[in-house]
């Protein structure tokens, strides 16, 4: 099987469809945001493109031509004032009107707007998802499904059984390993490295009841296994309640969200294509929608809020040619008293727009190596 032939494999029409409905909604409430704030300001927007590359269909309304595009992928608009402006004898200046005459805050709100709609859909859609299917419970594991022939079922446990303690001790709502926080629920698995006696305290149907064994870590080298798959536990939640979890949940992930960015450009820089689980390109994406479609339509609501979340805070990386770029030469123009000059600016721009062709080059290239 060729790298073609291992690609095609490992997608599905069906995950490309819903790839492109996620990332199109997420780029096109991104670039609305852009064009609200921009036009609550009083500032023309020229177009509004759903898709980039050719057009397909155009229609002017209300003072701007709404655009579809014929590549599925993200969109744009343009709004009035961003742009050079050309002179009649072809030469290039700075705009002075439109977004450029705009305050600071106000050039700033309209830069922020799109990254803030990703991190409001985020938080959306995850207290959605928590008001529908409960909260999980950090200091409870349930046991999803045992595995055939395996040490817990002869043990007797069984899928749906909760775990609250382990080894006389109720099961914590976090606890640190090598220096970083966990949920509790996850000591289970550090439980079971080590050889020795064990007890694990179990709901099952309101009864709790003790299993206890004596358990070895691994056998002649062989890590040993009990046979279990299980999650967090999840509990009914009210809208607040889901609200709240949602809010502290997106806290906890932006660290680990920055890291893995943080991680994707040392590997930029040292050219390094090795995989790992923090950051995918489209294809790595792709497939991940497409296990997910075949799951269930709240798996797709989890792909839509971590690629919202990613979006939001990729774009406020202070890059120029991104809205945090942008926003970061609006505040060094206000710190200076006066704007750069369209060379410096264009200079900076182009600088950016090439370092982010470059990294996402380096994504597909280091998502396609996989299959090689």
């Amino acid at each position: 099987m060729n790298v073609l032939q291992s690609i095609a494999a490992a997608l599905t029409p069906l995950g490309l469809l819903w790839t492109l409905l996620i990332i199109g909604a997420a780029t096109f409430l991104h670039e609305l945001a852009h064009f609200a704030l921009a036009r609550w300001q009083g500032v023309a927007v020229k177009s509004f493109s759903v898709g980039m590359g050719p057009v397909l269909l155009r229609r002017v309304w209300r003072g701007t031509e709404w655009r579809l595009s014929l590549l599925p992928i993200g969109g744009y608009v343009e709004i009035d004032g961003m742009a050079p402006v050309e002179e009649a004898n072809g030469v290039y200046r700075q705009p002075t009107r439109g977004f450029a005459a705009l305050p600071t805050w106000g050039k700033v709100a309209v830069l922020l707007a799109g990254p803030l709609m990703n991190l409001v859909l985020t938080i959306g859609l995850m207290t959605l998802t928590f008001a529908s299917q409960g909260v999980p419970a950090p200091d409870r594991a349930r046991i999803e499904a045992v595995l055939p022939n395996s040490r817990a079922g002869a043990l007797g446990l069984q899928a749906g059984d909760v775990i609250t303690a382990i080894n006389g001790r109720d099961i914590p709502d976090t606890y640190t390993l090598n220096g970083q926080p966990h949920a509790g629920w996850e000591s289970l698995r550090d439980t079971l490295a080590t050889s020795g006696h064990k007890t694990l305290t179990v709901l099952r149907d309101g009864t709790a009841r003790q299993v206890a064994f004596d358990w070895q870590a691994s056998v002649n080298g062989v890590q040993q296994r009990l046979g279990i798959q299980y999650a967090p536990d999840v509990q009914p939640a009210s809208l607040p309640a889901a609200f709240v979890t949602s809010l502290r949940t997106t806290g906890e992930a932006v660290p680990q969200l920055l890291r893995a960015f943080g991680g994707l450009f040392a590997k930029f820089f040292t050219l390094n294509l090795s995989q790992d689980q923090n950051v995918s390109g489209p294809i790595g994406t792709a497939q991940i929608v497409s296990q997910a479609a075949a799951l269930s339509p709240w798996a797709l609501v989890q792909v839509a809020v971590l690629l919202n979340l990613s979006l939001a805070f990729f774009n406020l990386i202070p890059i120029p040619g991104l809205d945090g770029g942008r926003i970061l030469l609006v505040l060094v123009g206000a710190l200076r008293g006066r704007p750069l000059t369209l060379a410096q600016e264009q200079a900076i721009n182009v600088a950016g727009f090439a370092f982010v062709m470059l990294l996402m080059a380096f994504v597909v290239v280091r998502d396609v190596s996989r299959f090689f």
